[in-house]
């Protein structure tokens, strides 16, 4: 599969990527640089500077956007960039900050928190519903990319210094959690699972941070298809476009070195793979 650029701006942790389904345009963020980002259908670009770091996004029923910033979950006015607290899980909580969400089939947003240092097991999971914040899950040292299986039966996510993609059972109408097991385990020279997606085929597709590619798992953890990438840290996908059959993924430039920057001078890039999979619209939150 052809591997495509469609931002040549470079992002220094660039993630969450969102193809919002009814203003059919492309956003993203850079959780370092605090900013939103929005690719339009002519191709151009705007972008929206945050008041903290901006972990996540998803579309909102209600117009705008839900976000998972450093410490709160706020809404995101598209037009302005102005934001608004609806909750604050992580007050006065400094050694940790929110990273990957999405939301769930039934309008709830999940969030995960990881430590800043990235070196201790203090994150843990939230989910946001009609303005209500629970803790879900605890022990996570990065906390990222979450799916949903095709009949809502799985939660899949990732502690990405573990090497693990786990898998819950999950309770749609409660939004509860059951019994977990390891999905996927990834080898070391394939380096750390990050962003994740499902298409219509109920296939899982994980981001590699370090390891220069994307898989795709069938629903049992084995591997389908690998798609090399041209960067050594892709970070988060989507499918989207007009027949969501195009995969959007971010990617990093922090923490490379000068002659690893040469090696991969599209590092921290949007790119784009005609995939001829077609993959599931990203639902919404319903507050």
């Amino acid at each position: 599969m052809k591997v495509n650029i469609v931002c040549q701006h470079t992002m220094t942790l660039g993630e969450g990527p969102l193809w919002h389904p009814v203003e059919k345009c492309l956003y993203w963020v850079d959780i370092v640089a605090a900013t939103l980002y929005r690719l339009n259908a002519d191709n151009s670009i705007n972008k929206f500077i945050m008041p903290s770091e901006i972990g996540s996004i998803a579309w909102s029923a209600q117009g705008g956007l839900i976000a998972a910033l450093r410490d709160r979950f706020a809404t995101i006015d598209t037009n302005t960039g102005s934001t608004q607290t609806i909750a604050l899980p992580l007050h006065k909580m400094k050694k940790v900050m929110f990273n990957d969400g999405k939301c769930d089939r039934q309008g709830r947003f999940w969030a995960g928190t990881k430590d800043v240092k990235e070196q201790e097991p203090i994150g843990a999971l939230y989910c946001l519903n009609k303005g209500n914040v629970v803790e879900m899950l605890k022990g996570f040292t990065v906390s990222n990319g979450i799916a949903w299986n095709l009949d809502n039966s799985v939660m899949y996510i990732c502690d990405s210094p573990s090497r693990q993609i786990y898998q819950y059972e999950f309770d749609k109408r409660r939004g509860s959690l059951g019994q977990m097991q390891v999905f996927a385990q990834i080898p070391q020279e394939e380096g750390f699972p990050d962003g994740l997606t499902v298409d219509s085929q109920g296939y899982l597709w994980s981001c590699h941070w370090d390891g220069w590619q994307i898989t795709r798992y069938t629903s049992t953890g084995e591997i389908d298809s690998i798609i090399p990438m041209p960067i050594p840290r892709p970070t988060s996908c989507c499918f989207g476009g007009p027949d969501l059959t195009t995969l959007y993924v971010t990617s990093a430039s922090i923490g490379l070195s000068a002659s690893q920057l040469a090696d991969a001078p599209q590092s921290g890039m949007i790119f784009s793979i005609e995939t001829g999979i077609k993959g599931l619209p990203e639902p919404g939150y319903c507050a």
